[in-house]
């Protein structure tokens, strides 16, 4: 399976269940990779028969900046589904990171597998 990958998206949105997380954005990065079949876009050479990765991080990052969740693991899985929600996604792997989160770490965050089968 073909992969297309979306690297260290950043964005600024609510995430967390502290007070203070909750009264101003903080950093979130997003690492995505969807499955995907691309040999058809290769042989046409047609962007209609790609993955929009312009269009999905458009969606994922607006979503990031406006959800609110309190944990990265609910934000990664409404990723997920807004990935599958893309025609020719057949799989998912979403990354999502809060920098500086945890004192001595670079940044703290959880990375899930999604299909349509589930």
């Amino acid at each position: 399976m073909d992969k297309v990958i979306i690297k260290d998206l950043l964005t600024r949105g609510i995430i967390g269940i502290n007070e203070w997380e909750r009264n101003q954005p903080q950093d979130i990065l997003i690492n995505i990779i969807v499955f995907t079949d691309t040999k058809r876009a290769a042989v046409t050479d047609d962007v209609a028969d790609c993955i929009n990765y312009k269009t999905l991080a458009k969606r994922t990052r607006a979503h990031a900046e406006t959800s609110g969740r309190f944990t990265v693991e609910a934000l990664a899985n409404d990723l997920a589904k807004i990935c599958l929600e893309e025609k020719g996604v057949d799989k998912v792997i979403v990354r999502v990171e809060k920098p500086g989160a945890v004192r001595f770490s670079a940044s703290v965050g959880v990375e899930i597998e999604r299909s349509h089968d589930e």
